[in-house]
């Protein structure tokens, strides 16, 4: 193991389905020192399946409870968020994004968020996807 290796730390939670990473070759998050890098979160159940079919508020809101899912597992919790990109296949759903954000970010620093348009995402029921960055220091 190099240097750099010993430096990284894959998280899975046990809370997230295990075969879509082990399938895809990823991660749910890396911390690499006191940065942990979060991968896209989607509307898994821990069962693997889609939560929230055609309801983006339902899927918005696992998405975000798959994220504290990592961070928690690293160590933190989701005042440690320090930066999002949300993916929509529908901008128009933006608003519902952003009252998942008022209730799910609540400390005085909000993560900085950036909103991209998508004309797919992983898997065609999918209407939202997440990643992020947390500072764990």
């Amino acid at each position: 193991m190099t240097g750099t290796e010993s430096r990284r730390e894959a998280i899975m939670p046990a809370e997230l389905p295990a075969a879509p990473a082990v399938n895809n070759t990823y991660s749910y998050g890396v911390r690499a020192g006191d940065t942990l890098h979060i991968a896209g979160m989607v509307a898994f159940g821990s069962d693997g399946t889609i939560v929230g079919e055609g309801d983006i508020a339902a899927q918005v809101d696992q998405a975000l409870r798959n994220m504290e899912a990592v961070v928690v597992a690293a160590g933190g919790s989701m005042a440690d968020v320090v930066a999002t990109t949300t993916y929509l296949v529908d901008v128009a759903d933006a608003p519902v994004v952003s009252a998942a954000r008022a209730r799910w970010f609540t400390g005085d620093v909000k993560p900085t968020h950036t909103v991209v348009g998508a004309a797919a995402l992983g898997r065609p029921q999918f209407l939202v996807e997440i990643e992020g960055t947390a500072y764990l220091g």
